[in-house]
């Protein structure tokens, strides 16, 4: 074909008007949509199966309680007459998870500062891999430790506490052993330190480099470059590593049934033995209960179930609320 004939004779222009449809149209391209759609509807399946479950055992549960499910200070639901309720646990799993993330978050970001904009690249490496790897460790590791190790050394820290703080009757203590939802706050704030670390660390590293190198175009300092620039774009980040690192401190189990001395007690003071969680109680009870016992154990779970997603929840508005100040919508 000579080139005056191609010129007589264009190929046909294509049609760049119709839009692209985006529809799965190779068999590769099938099996992906049709895997992602089934690992999609299949998560909502487990989800509502694990509700319909808790809700229809602790319907059962409920109903056969003689006391109030709510506000009652008491777990008996083996005796001729089952009386048991959630007051306790309930306050013991928040008020020890608060203190985790009182204790854990702003540590947890210091961390992630220094390693993503202090530390040298040498220290950075291997300082983030020995956080990661404490993530790691299991869950009856860290019982262990905290009850032959952090409970015996905590008393010198609540003597302090009481001799200064304990006129707030929140910090007052009776000289006993230091195994409290004090100590299991600490032993929570460890757990999810290497959590809230790792994911506050990576968004920090994604901080666009043009926005610091323009604040320090400016003649901001190390630390203004950090408040101006890396903590607005990685606070839905930070925000986000918070949630999960709430979410393992609601939910843990063995680590606190090792530390903890259990009781169906509220104290003013948070350094008196005693208290309960609700995956502590489930734990502590479950093998030695029966049918019905089992299901006032299970109704306590969707307790914690309902507690988590609303966590949750609230942690998703949150962050949809402060993403557009973050300059992660950028």
């Amino acid at each position: 074909m000579t080139a005056s004939s191609i010129a007589d004779n264009p190929p046909p222009a294509q049609d760049v008007s119709s839009p692209v449809s985006g529809k799965a149209v190779r068999p590769g391209d099938r099996i992906f949509l049709g895997l992602s759609r089934g690992s999609g509807i299949a998560l909502l399946v487990i989800m509502a199966a694990i509700a319909v479950f808790l809700t229809y055992r602790s319907v059962l549960a409920i109903s056969g309680d003689k006391a109030d499910f709510l506000t009652t200070f008491d777990w008996n639901a083996t005796g001729t007459e089952p009386k048991f309720g959630i007051a306790v646990l309930a306050f013991g799993t928040v008020v020890s998870s608060v203190i985790a993330m009182l204790i854990a978050v702003p540590v947890a970001v210091g961390i992630a500062l220094f390693i993503s904009h202090y530390a040298p690249r040498r220290l950075a490496a291997p300082l983030g891999y020995v956080i990661d790897l404490l993530a790691a460790v299991p869950s009856i590791v860290y019982g262990l430790w905290g009850a032959l190790f952090l409970v015996p050394h905590l008393s010198g820290l609540y003597s302090w506490l009481d001799d200064y703080l304990g006129w707030t009757g929140i910090f007052s203590y009776s000289q006993g052993a230091a195994r409290s939802l004090f100590t299991v706050g600490i032993l929570l704030a460890i757990m999810i330190l290497p959590i809230v670390t790792s994911v506050s660390r990576e968004v920090f590293l994604q901080v666009p480099r043009m926005h610091e190198e323009a604040a320090l175009a400016l003649g901001a300092t190390r630390w203004e470059v950090i408040r101006m620039s890396v903590l607005p774009f990685g606070r839905s980040g930070v925000i986000s590593a918070s949630m999960l690192g709430l979410g393992r401190a609601l939910g843990e189990t063995m680590a606190v049934a090792t530390v903890l001395s259990p009781s169906f007690l509220i104290s003013a003071s948070l350094l008196d033995p005693g208290g309960g969680t609700f995956a502590q109680n489930i734990a502590s009870k479950f093998s030695e209960a029966d049918q019905f016992g089992q299901d006032a154990l299970i109704a306590s779970g969707l307790v914690l179930f309902v507690i988590t997603l609303l966590v949750n929840g609230a942690a998703r508005l949150i962050i949809a609320r402060r993403k557009e100040y973050s300059g992660a919508a950028a």
